[in-house]
């Protein structure tokens, strides 16, 4: 006599029940790389402008460093990010150079767009049209503590300084985190939020002129 509470078609329902909620489980966390990728791509493609808070936190080479301010984007290939703490620093792409200033610093650093090294390059995909797996090689994707998603690859181009990127999204594609592991063992962590799709910004935004007797000099980005 079986010592089972259910009889045998019962003890085939059950074990059928918990099959389906298995792979419905499983299946709801394994959403296609490539699907998620064209989320973030739709999401960022049907912008022309964007508006967002950011975070920034730095730890490599026996350095910690914590920073924040607003990010501006502005299509085509324009990009702005204005720090409040440390108040006056400023990183911009004009379309043509990138620009490097902190208040009170005796120059100003540019270097043309198209050789730009920085940990924040990352992000000038957004400026054009975004094709994420185009961007990043050996993209894979895995489910965030957040609901959402986290994708990680290797930014093409810039395989001898940064060895993965990770992107944290949401369902609907929105970037909400980006973090940067350098081939050097530094760590870049993006945190954004308040993001406004579509915000009013003229170009004059992504125009920098140096203070008045402050010299511009052609140099490779600080570190």
């Amino acid at each position: 006599m079986s010592g089972s509470i259910f009889p045998r078609g019962g003890q085939f329902l059950m074990a059928a029940a918990l099959l389906c909620a298995s792979f419905g489980h499983a299946q709801a966390r394994s959403l296609d790389v490539h699907e998620i990728a064209r989320r973030v791509d739709r999401h960022y493609n049907q912008l022309h402008s964007l508006k967002a808070a950011f975070s920034e936190s730095y730890e490599g080479l026996g350095l910690r460093r914590n920073e924040s301010g607003t990010l501006l984007l502005l299509k085509p290939g324009r990009m702005k990010w204005e720090y409040a703490s440390p108040a006056g620093k400023l990183f911009l792409l004009d379309g043509r150079y990138a620009w490097f200033y902190t208040r009170g610093a005796p120059q100003a650093q540019r270097i043309p767009a198209k050789q730009l090294d920085d940990l924040r390059s990352p992000l000038r995909f957004l400026l054009g049209h975004t094709e994420l797996e185009k961007e990043l090689s050996h993209l894979s994707a895995a489910a965030a503590s957040n609901g959402g998603y986290t994708l990680s690859g290797q930014p093409r181009g810039q395989e001898e300084r940064v060895s993965r990127l990770t992107l944290t999204v949401t369902a609907d594609g929105v970037i909400t985190a980006i973090e940067s592991e350098e081939t050097d063992g530094a760590r870049t962590r993006f945190v954004f939020t308040a993001e406004e799709p579509n915000a009013a910004l003229p170009a004059s935004t992504f125009r920098f002129t140096p203070p008045p007797g402050v010299p511009v000099v052609d140099a490779l980005p600080p570190v």
